[in-house]
């Protein structure tokens, strides 16, 4: 509203410069508030993606939080479902040797580097499991991240557009590999994609060690 100023006649009267001075001032601040808000969503959007998702190897640091002290570390398999809408999977399990389960195995199910499930597998991920089918952790070098650049860098990918990934950490006699089953896009429709095969990783230093690749599936 327009702010009165007395003049000699004893009248008040609206100072036209003021008012302006006081909208301003208001339209001013709205502006700033809006400043700081959106500085404050792009801050917080910024650090969600700096973040990222946790690697395979991260994670078994939160699944050792939900299994007993003699299960700790005693990974015998890392694994991540079908990645949606990215190449980094979200969802991951654990598996640990325990010799007190059944079926000696104990795992944990994470969903963006939360636990969602803990449980002793009715089934185990090899024909026989022992203590020999633990991987030595401190011997790989290659976190699912790399194993996925590595995977996706093979030149006979070079024409397609990957969509997802699927990844698997176990042993291969005493050697830690891993698996990286690709999913692309088809060419005819790009709303479908193609499973067209996997890349054998060796987790300890990054070479290739089988590239069983079918991109003729796009077709």
């Amino acid at each position: 509203m327009p702010v009165p100023v007395p003049d000699h006649s004893g009248f008040r009267h609206c100072h036209p410069s003021r008012e302006v001075s006081i909208v301003g001032s208001m339209k001013f601040t709205s502006v700033l508030k809006r400043s700081f808000a959106f500085a404050a969503l792009l801050a917080l959007g910024l650090c969600r993606v700096a973040a990222g998702e946790p690697t395979a190897l991260e994670l078994i640091k939160e699944a050792n939080r939900y299994v007993g002290d003699d299960v700790k570390d005693k990974v015998v398999q890392l694994r991540s479902e079908k990645s949606i809408g990215t190449l980094t999977p979200n969802i991951w399990f654990v598996v640990y040797y325990d010799k007190d389960a059944t079926f000696k195995t104990a795992e944990v199910k994470l969903g963006a580097g939360k636990k969602l499930e803990v449980k002793r597998p009715m089934r185990q991920p090899f024909a026989y499991i022992n203590y020999k089918n633990v991987l030595d952790l401190k011997k790989i070098s290659v976190d699912s991240d790399k194993a996925i650049k590595i995977a996706t860098a093979e030149p006979l990918l070079d024409k397609l557009k990957i969509r997802a990934t699927q990844l698997v950490l176990d042993r291969k006699d005493a050697t830690p590999v891993w698996r990286v089953r690709l999913w692309a896009e088809k060419l005819r429709d790009s709303r479908k994609d193609a499973d067209i095969g996997e890349v054998k990783i060796n987790a300890e230093d990054g070479t290739v060690i089988e590239s069983d690749l079918h991109i003729n599936r796009v077709d």
